[in-house]
């Protein structure tokens, strides 16, 4: 009998750790049907008395990300800074680096230094694109 999970199927895996860091960890795809678990599944560990420190979102498990599920993360985002709560999204698969390149969105979810979080995908990181020619 297999016993190993399907990441086909969507779920969320909620922890709480010693340090006072909340984890949600992505499995499957985060879309149309899925977007408002995640969104959810975050205001519920916002709300916990103490609020976590910092939010891990670890995606090492997300299989797709659409623009709703794009948009749930950017409201996983506001809920953070509104709470001054830090965001981080863990284990970025290739799939999810390009979609927040394409979109712009990657700077809102780089550590407090501005560096984006360690690739733990084993795919080497697409090149920034180059800057915008400059004005005249």
């Amino acid at each position: 009998m297999n016993t190993a999970p399907d990441d086909s199927v969507f779920h969320l895996d909620t922890a709480h750790d010693a340090s006072g860091d909340a984890h949600i960890r992505i499995t499957g795809d985060l879309d149309w049907d899925s977007a408002d678990d995640l969104s959810e599944a975050a205001r519920t560990l916002l709300r916990a008395d103490p609020a976590p420190r910092r939010l891990h979102l670890d995606c090492a498990r997300l299989t797709l990300c659409d623009s709703l599920g794009l948009a749930s993360l950017l409201m996983v985002h506001r809920a953070c800074a509104e709470a001054g709560v830090s965001l981080h999204l863990d284990n970025r698969p290739a799939l999810l680096r390009r979609l927040l390149d394409l979109t712009g969105t990657a700077f809102l979810f780089d550590d407090a230094t501005g560096a984006e979080l360690p690739d733990t995908s084993g795919e080497a990181a697409a090149p920034p694109p180059p800057p915008p020619p400059p004005r005249a």
